[in-house]
């Protein structure tokens, strides 16, 4: 199952290893006490760091349980169903783990005569939580999941911990971060999918904005049955994240370690954005970045691509699966970029 074969180590030493590993092919980035690093040039070498990267995740986020299909049982539930003119929209619940039914929308299309692609829609930190996507309320930009209903897309949207109707503590069953209880809930909305006659099993993407931006890449760093992402205003490099000021991401919606065990430092956690992106290469992503997002610096987030795209490029030959488009907005999800991603999805797992 995707994370059993992750590797551990010495928490100093993993941290100088992955920092002298993302720093290697970013120009404006380096290694530890300012000396150049190796580029990644195979395989190989890409597959020791993504090994290390999702080492480090682990480090802030606490360990991915394991295997997942120890946690039984789907226990799919549907309970009302509204008929639309294109798609159902069905509430549902599922068993994140067996104490936890969680909370989400179904959404398939209408008329499909075949498998169809599938989409892990995740929402913004909003109180509405999974509403916001399904086109119940909230901003229309982000009426993802809706659209992509629309286009022919079954989509699947959970809350999040402590949103929506999401009441489970995490903390309270052992998490050390609400993100990797996110992960391990978003991985089980995938076998969700994988489980329904509707859906293509081969075909399955991640989209979110915000708080989904962020955990449409995490989840993904996990589990490789996501052939495809779309995340929008999710990230920056750490270091230009309120100048490395990283109190946002300790909190208990996030990872309370990045405070306890790192004080917030951004030298010092041991991972960071640039090279997540690369331990998701060479699958298709999408990344909507605009020049007046508050939250992720739009500079950081081009060390990140400049960082992953000679992955991509020289490793991979897949150059033209790492788009990244910015916007003159703020922390939004444009009509002509969102409606862009929607294509590039259609390219790639349509």
């Amino acid at each position: 199952m995707p994370g059993e074969d992750i590797v551990r180590g010495d928490n100093e030493m993993t941290r100088r290893r992955f920092l002298l590993t993302m720093s290697a092919i970013g120009p404006a980035l380096r290694g530890i006490d300012g000396e150049p690093a190796t580029p990644i040039r195979n395989r190989r070498e890409w597959e020791r760091a993504r090994r290390r990267t999702l080492d480090g995740m682990q480090e802030v986020m606490g360990l991915l349980p394991g295997p997942m299909g120890k946690h039984g049982p789907l226990g799919l539930i549907r309970l009302e169903a509204t008929e639309t003119e294109r798609f159902t929209r069905t509430r549902i619940t599922y068993l994140g783990e067996p104490d936890d039914p969680v909370p989400a929308w179904l959404l398939v299309p209408k008329g499909l005569r075949r498998r169809a692609p599938a989409m892990l829609c995740l929402h913004q930190t909003t109180k509405i939580g999974k509403d916001e996507p399904a086109g119940l309320g909230g901003l229309p930009n982000l009426h993802y999941a809706r659209e992509l209903a629309e286009r022919g897309y079954v989509c699947i949207v959970p809350d999040y911990p402590y949103l929506g109707e999401n009441h489970f503590d995490p903390y309270q069953h052992g998490y050390a971060s609400c993100t990797m209880k996110g992960i391990v809930n978003h991985m089980r909305a995938i076998d969700v999918l994988t489980s329904l006659p509707e859906v293509d099993s081969r075909r399955i993407a991640a989209i979110g904005h915000s708080l989904g931006g962020h955990n449409t890449l995490f989840v993904a760093a996990f589990d490789q049955r996501i052939r495809a992402m779309v995340t929008s205003c999710g990230f920056t490099a750490a270091r230009k994240y309120y100048n490395g000021d990283l109190t946002g991401w300790a909190g208990i919606r996030y990872m309370p370690r990045i405070a306890e065990r790192y004080g917030k430092d951004a030298t010092r956690i041991p991972f960071d954005f640039p090279a997540l992106l690369v331990a998701l290469a060479p699958r298709p992503l999408f990344i909507n970045a605009p020049l007046r997002d508050s939250n992720f610096d739009n500079s950081g987030v081009r060390d990140c691509v400049a960082t992953a795209a000679p992955v991509y490029e020289r490793v991979f030959r897949a150059s033209e699966r790492l788009v990244a488009r910015y916007p003159d907005a703020a922390h939004d999800f444009p009509t002509p970029i969102r409606q862009e991603a929607y294509r590039f999805l259609d390219r790639w797992i349509a």
